[in-house]
């Protein structure tokens, strides 16, 4: 493993009789790196300036029979305000005895002194060397043979709605022609991203991420990233907005100290004799994952009893927040948790009592977070990834959300409640409609009977959304023209989930109040209008509607 000096790049790996496992055709800063993405307090969305991060100093920190543990660090200082991010940045390589890899971790740290700034995005990058790893592997349904690099380049494939994906045209291999590829067809969420990278066949070599703990990583187990893709790239990353838009970018305040350690992600390098299936590469990369596991995360599952138990958190003041699979909202403790080392911290038992004020008359859905429950069309022939074709993740296909004008090319959906299915008939994403040169929002039609009207009563309608994107979410009822509407979310949302092929983004919870004097006995329609244009993924996508009878109905 040859890392330069200061700089703290990745050069080279040299491993089972192949001299560079990374990319020796690019440049040695291209191999493997840290980088981020920063901008000034204030500065709005989730990009910024780009940082490739190269160290300025080198230290051994540790040197001995059974191990090595090297830092590469830059330091900050008001002569370089407005040009780099104000951060000391410590990057930390180890290799330890025995062990087939290499472990990474960073340490960063803002002084007091220093001024604010905005962070979307940390992490690490491989780069490898496409001539040896062609097959990629994020999880045991998904991997497969990818494309070369080359195929992304003008003259192989055409750039579609967003630069990410591209409709190959000419690629190198025939068995490419005509599918899509797009780095975010692979994301992954937190709690599974455990394992990924790539497997040479020959000699059967795999370089693997392996993610012993999940703490240093924000958003929570349902927060998507990015895992590996196309280049071939394999990438660790540490805070993104991803999936969540600028609710999860990192804001720090003038005079606002801060420090934290991201990683250490496990490089694992294994190989196996020619002779034997290649295949095992993978199983042995998961199997390293359980033996490396650490036993630390701040997040867990409760056991069939409710029961729950979170090891090894670092010191600290904590909120807990839960959420219970089949029921609407979240739960949050109304008591800090402080964490001391060594403590044992019982908080008794936790009650939620989830938004509730009448009895259901009808819903749609299943509250699970997600919009996996609806209807998820074929893809266009065009634009097809072979991976999922008959795959639980078929919503991972490109430009599902053209399906919806051809569906319904005239006029906009129209859910019969009693008769219709949401597995069949509640399309997974309320997108927009194109109307020339035009992306116009769309209105969506939920008829019902009721059987008795308590015109003094407040029905609720429960909306929960999986997912939001430049979107508002307006409801009427019984009148498609009033206005104002009896409801509006106002412009929410920049998860872009539906043009990065996820059935969900971050969780929103709404309650819509309609007075009984707006509702008939007989047939009713409710309106769900999501009024924003502008772009064919402009929308939302629903993880489940209730409408409840007043509280005091029977």
């Amino acid at each position: 493993m040859s890392i330069s000096n200061p700089d703290g790049i990745i050069t080279k790996v040299t491993y089972n009789g192949i001299e560079n496992l990374l990319e020796e055709t690019d440049k040695e800063e291209n191999r493997g790196y840290w980088d981020l993405y920063w901008s000034e307090v204030g500065t709005p969305g989730t990009t910024g300036y780009y940082d490739r991060i190269i160290a300025t100093s080198f230290k051994v920190i540790v040197e001995d029979e059974e191990m090595v543990e090297v830092s590469f660090t830059r330091t900050w200082d008001a002569s370089l305000e407005g040009k780099l991010v104000p951060l000391n940045i410590d990057k930390r390589f180890i290799v330890l005895r025995g062990s087939s890899g290499f472990y990474c971790y960073g340490i960063y740290e803002k002084l007091k002194e220093w001024p604010g700034f905005n962070l979307p995005q940390i992490r690490i990058v491989f780069k490898l060397s496409k001539h040896w790893f062609r097959y990629m592997v994020v999880a045991d349904n998904r991997q497969r043979n990818m494309p070369l690099p080359d195929d992304r380049e003008p003259d192989r494939c055409q750039v579609l709605d967003f630069p990410e994906a591209v409709l190959l045209t000419n690629p190198i291999e025939e068995e490419f022609k005509g599918e899509v590829d797009d780095k975010y067809e692979y994301s992954c969420e937190d709690k599974e991203l455990q394992v990924h990278g790539w497997i040479c066949m020959d000699p059967p070599t795999g370089f693997w991420q392996i993610t012993p703990s999940d703490e240093f990583r924000t958003g929570g187990p349902l927060k998507q990233n990015l895992t590996s893709h196309v280049g071939p790239f394999n990438l660790a990353m540490f805070t993104s907005a991803h999936y969540a838009g600028e609710d999860m970018v990192a804001k720090f305040a003038d005079g606002e100290p801060w420090k934290r350690v991201f990683g250490p992600v496990f490089m694992y390098i294994n190989s196996v004799p020619k002779e034997v299936d290649w295949h095992w590469l993978w199983e042995d990369a998961k199997e390293q994952r359980i033996m490396y596991h650490q036993g630390y995360q701040f997040w867990t599952k409760t056991d069939e009893d409710g029961y729950f138990i979170i090891n090894n958190i670092r010191a600290g003041d904590y909120n807990l927040y839960a959420s219970v699979p089949g029921f609407i909202g979240d739960y949050m403790c109304d008591n800090i948790i402080s964490i001391t080392p060594g403590c044992e911290a019982k908080i008794g038992d936790l009650v939620y009592e989830p938004p509730r004020d009448g009895p259901t008359l009808w819903e749609i859905g299943i509250p699970d977070r997600t919009a996996r429950e609806f209807y998820i069309p074929d893809p266009n022939p065009k634009y097809i990834n072979k991976l999922y074709i008959n795959h639980p993740d078929r919503f991972r296909q490109y430009g599902l959300w053209e399906r919806y004008a051809e569906l319904y090319p005239d006029e906009d959906l129209v859910y019969m409640i009693g008769v219709s299915d949401y597995r069949k008939d509640w399309f997974f994403a309320q997108v927009t409609r194109k109307k020339g040169d035009m992306y116009q929002g769309t209105t969506w039609k939920i008829k019902f009977k009721l059987d008795d009207v308590s015109q003094s009563g407040v029905y609720k309608l429960r909306l929960a959304l999986a997912t939001a994107h430049l979107a508002e979410l307006q409801v009427r009822v019984n009148d498609p023209t009033i206005d104002p509407p009896i409801f509006t979310t106002g412009l929410v949302g920049k998860d872009n989930a539906i043009a990065r092929h996820g059935i969900h983004g971050l969780y929103r919870l709404y309650t819509a109040d309609i007075q009984g004097s707006k509702l008939v006995i007989g047939d009713n329609t409710i309106f769900l209008t999501q009024a924003m244009g502008g772009s064919p993924v402009v929308g939302i996508m629903y993880d489940y509607i209730r409408l409840e009878a007043p509280s005091d109905s029977n």
